[in-house]
């Protein structure tokens, strides 16, 4: 029996949930493989980077269900979910010393929850900030 890691990640509108097992490091988004759900390489490159900064991306196989939002909210979801299921594989790591996980993702920025999201439409204006063209006459 494989030991599966999870970890949820938020970002915009969007919420991933993330599996990790032992494996080869094939990752599946939604039952289909990443490269065939993300348009964009970009994307795929972002939500592979706790992966990389750690060294692991060939030692574990990723499975996730993600919904909500687009695909820059939901590529950065994944990528926190992939940061908070590493976390918890590395959690008997003493956090202090240097091949911590932990200190090599809070390091790279990937513990933060980025929590910007939309700004909500205020009355009288077209939306959050946008006012309708002024008239003199």
């Amino acid at each position: 029996m494989k030991k599966v890691y999870t970890g949820t990640g938020r970002r915009k509108s969007s919420i991933a949930q993330v599996k990790m097992v032992p494996g080869n490091g094939k990752i599946t988004v939604n039952g289909k493989d990443v490269n065939d759900f993300f348009p964009y390489e970009t994307n795929i490159m972002d939500l592979k980077q706790p992966l990389v900064a750690t060294s692991t991306a060939d030692t574990f196989d990723i499975d996730v269900k993600v919904n909500g939002g687009g695909f820059t909210g939901q590529t950065g979801a994944i990528r926190l979910g992939i940061t908070r299921a590493l976390l918890e594989y590395d959690k008997n790591n003493d956090p202090e010393s240097e091949t911590s996980f932990r200190k090599i993702l809070k390091t790279a920025g990937f513990i933060t929850r980025d929590s910007r999201c939309k700004e909500r439409k205020k009355p009288g204006l077209k939306a959050a900030r946008k006012a309708p063209q002024f008239s003199k006459r």
